[in-house]
């Protein structure tokens, strides 16, 4: 029972901490990351990372991945596709560059560096929507454009997870010929993403329409989510990686205002909490406090790269200055997709314990930037805001 207790403490003091942080203008997320830190061993040592903690939040992690998925507009991409791609594939170049050339400044081991960088490339949909939405500009072609960037970011961010763990983590050592099986077996996953997104997802939804089972709509979902992240995970990819696509397999049939509202429900009132709660659990001051060097260096890289990658590629596409600074400061947040990124490069040995602590205060302090950057360049192309 004693798990009861760490989960009552965890769902107060997390909804507590999402209220006061939106109240005074921050996203719901750096208040729930503080919380973790006061509760674990950087603050009052209550709560550890045991094995109850660790499966709720890998639950948590698959259904925050399921719902950015359903999130993720394609139309988006559709009707801003060249200014979206450039802007998104500046702002993940610009940042692998930067991180790993930063990293390897500090001597930093080359893979640990690259994945840095990967990092650093993510951008967080959730947190651009909620910024963009307050600020009355998400319907802007400056919002649209940020939108359609930020999945693209996101769906690329996920595919360099997916082979920098199967290729580049220290604890892979697979031959060659292993490798391009792995590979090819990863090929094979998205070609299945395809016809799942086509015919399958959307033959299952009908089917669970029509069954008298209470939430069968639902259930049947939660199927789709939880067995592609085991067939992802399966193959070699991560979890999320799979729960992430079932997510936009789901979001493009008729019962996706329906799975999102319950997603949400079930995963922000128990299980996402407790995962981002898990990341501030790892905070370690005291290891820290020899690396304000590398934390100051990285937040630098963390904003300057997407700011700067999102204004270029958006010059390219032929937006004038004020607008292609707005869209470069909306792709700053990194948020919960980084911090994703971060536990699967520390259990895939991509991420040295030693750095643990500093990459979730460099993505803590990104995420906390990014707001206050994207209201001022907004006010810049929108004065009456």
């Amino acid at each position: 029972m004693a798990f009861i207790g760490i989960l009552v403490i965890i769902l107060i003091t997390t909804t507590l901490a999402a209220h006061f942080s939106k109240r005074i203008g921050l996203p719901a997320v750096i208040g729930q990351l503080i919380v973790g830190v006061v509760l674990g061993q950087g603050g009052l040592n209550w709560v550890h990372p045991n094995l109850l903690v660790t499966e709720f939040s890998e639950i948590g992690v698959i259904l925050l991945m399921f719902i950015a998925g359903l999130e993720s507009d394609l139309s988006l991409l559709k009707k801003y596709f060249r200014p979206a791609i450039l802007v998104a594939s500046f702002g993940i170049v610009l940042p692998l560059i930067l991180a790993f050339a930063g990293g390897k400044l500090l001597q930093i081991a080359s893979n640990q560096a690259l994945f840095f960088g990967i990092i650093l490339a993510a951008t967080s949909v959730s947190i651009s929507v909620e910024v963009l939405k307050e600020l009355r500009v998400l319907d802007s072609k400056e919002g649209a454009t940020i939108l359609g960037a930020a999945v693209l970011d996101d769906i690329l961010t996920v595919l360099l997870v997916s082979f920098s763990v199967a290729f580049i983590a220290e604890k892979n050592q697979s031959s060659l010929s292993e490798n391009f099986f792995v590979l090819a077996k990863e090929i094979g996953f998205f070609v299945f993403i395809f016809f799942l997104v086509k015919w399958i997802a959307p033959f299952l939804m009908k089917l669970a329409q029509r069954l008298f089972t209470t939430s069968a709509v639902i259930i049947v979902s939660l199927i789709i989510c939880l067995g592609m992240a085991y067939f992802a995970d399966f193959v070699g990819l991560s979890s999320v990686v799979g729960a992430f696509f079932a997510g936009i397999a789901v979001g493009q049939t008729e019962v996706k205002e329906l799975v999102n509202q319950n997603m949400e429900a079930l995963g922000y009132s128990i299980f996402i909490p407790v995962f981002f709660v898990s990341i501030g659990l790892e905070v370690n001051f005291q290891s820290m406090a020899t690396q304000l060097g590398f934390i100051l260096l990285m937040v630098v890289i963390a904003v300057a790269s997407k700011l700067l990658g999102g204004f270029f590629g958006a010059k390219i596409s032929g937006f004038e200055n004020n607008s292609a600074w707005m869209i470069g400061s909306g792709m700053v947040s990194r948020g919960e997709m980084a911090l994703i990124i971060l536990q699967l490069g520390s259990a895939n040995l991509l991420v040295a314990d030693k750095y643990y602590s500093s990459l979730v205060m460099i993505i803590l302090f990104s995420t906390l930037l990014s707001p206050l950057i994207l209201k001022y360049f907004t006010q810049k192309v929108y004065p009456k805001i």
